[in-house]
């Protein structure tokens, strides 16, 4: 691509989309020393970043079932790692919140995962390392302009 043409949407997006995949699946590898499988790490980020929530919620933000989102509660909850409230107004409605182990499991791992990419930008310049900070709070403000239109 030369520096005449500009980019179209799509290749930006294409090459966001592929660059993200190889970065997370990199610093995945750091996941297994969490002990906990992939599902179950995901939705205990959600709790502990998102807050309490009720199983359907839950479901949405990992785009599951609500049995499959069952089970992974009842493996969270069984490894310590979630609790299961009832609401105080209707019994048959839960929520599920992070316990204290849970979120030091799940800051443990991501200060591996961070770790792990800042070992990978160890051979960046300082221009280069203010161009990819740059990028990464522009990638943020713009999911969060989508974010906003979709409400």
């Amino acid at each position: 691509m030369s520096d005449l043409k500009k980019p179209s949407r799509f290749e930006v997006a294409d090459r966001l989309h592929s660059a993200a995949i190889h970065l997370l699946r990199h610093a995945r590898k750091q996941d297994a020393l969490a002990g906990v499988g992939p599902a179950r790490l995901s939705a205990l980020s959600v709790l502990v970043f998102g807050g309490p929530m009720a199983l359907r919620q839950l479901a949405a933000a990992e785009q599951v079932k609500a049995p499959t989102m069952s089970r992974i509660v009842a493996g969270l909850q069984g490894s310590g790692l979630a609790k299961i409230e009832t609401d105080a107004h209707d019994a048959r409605r839960i929520r599920v919140t992070a316990t204290a182990k849970g979120e030091r499991l799940l800051q443990q791992a991501r200060t591996r995962r961070v770790q792990q990419l800042a070992e990978i930008l160890s051979e960046a310049t300082h221009r280069d390392l203010d161009t990819l900070l740059r990028a990464a709070q522009l990638i943020e403000q713009v999911v969060k302009q989508a974010a906003d239109r979709k409400q």
